[in-house]
């Protein structure tokens, strides 16, 4: 072998061995990117269980909805009916009659709650054993606080409209107060729940100028809009 072709030896496996230096080198810069980007998501990760509450699940909200609706339906169908039966026997409206009217409405309201209650708490429950997280803790509490508050001071306003038999804004109320409610609350669990919020309070809103369709507006908002919501964060969250 001359010499020229020695240094074109050389020379040739000099620029492989070049090569597959810089190519390893690529791959091991890209794999750190890779493991450094992973870290940051596992960290923020943390930081979000540690921030918000995020075991609410779809479920509790596709069961809320349901019971709202058929709630809808039997004061339409049996209460409502009921009442206005009784006017078009009598020709007017009786204020005993009237007072049985709060009284069922009021307590089939409280029936749709507390069955919402239970059955968000089953599903929340189970969701977080599943994720290995405590239902009760520093984050749900603040989640607690933050949604009771609202909630508490638009029970009392509407307990006082029905103190003098003000029925009229008792709909478009329970509907902005609650929306107001799940905004107040959206800092310390999953952001999805702030668009179901906004969508309660514009319900509650554009009812306020159709008063005599509240019932329908109510099962608008606490029936679909809550079936709508459950079921894409089922699909979003929970589905795998």
């Amino acid at each position: 072998m001359g010499r020229t072709e020695l240094m074109n030896y050389i020379l040739k496996y000099a620029h492989i061995l070049f090569t597959l230096y810089y190519k390893v080198l690529f791959m091991s810069e890209q794999n750190q990117q890779q493991d450094t980007l992973q870290e940051v998501k596992d960290i923020r990760r943390m930081m979000e269980r540690s921030s918000r509450f995020i075991s609410l699940s779809g479920l509790s909200g596709v069961s809320a909805g349901i019971f709202a609706l058929i709630a809808a339906w039997i004061a339409r169908s049996i209460i409502f009916k009921k009442y206005y039966g009784e006017y078009n026997g009598r020709g007017r409206f009786d204020d005993s009659s009237f007072s049985v009217l709060k009284i069922q409405l009021m307590s089939l309201a409280a029936a749709v709650f507390v069955l919402a209650f239970l059955t968000a708490f089953y599903f929340t429950w189970k969701k977080s054993n599943k994720q290995g997280v405590s239902l009760w803790n520093h984050t749900s509490r603040r989640l607690f606080w933050n949604m009771i508050i609202p909630l508490a001071a638009g029970g009392l306003f509407i307990l006082g409209m029905l103190q003098y038999d003000d029925w009229r804004f008792v709909s478009p109320a329970c509907l902005i107060f609650y929306g107001l409610a799940l905004v107040n609350a959206s800092k310390y669990t999953l952001t999805d729940i702030r668009y179901l919020g906004y969508c309660e309070i514009l319900v509650g809103l554009v009812n306020m100028q159709w008063i005599g369709y509240g019932l329908y507006f109510w099962a608008l908002g606490f029936g679909v809009l809550h079936i709508i919501y459950g079921v894409v964060m089922w699909w979003k969250y929970e589905r795998d």
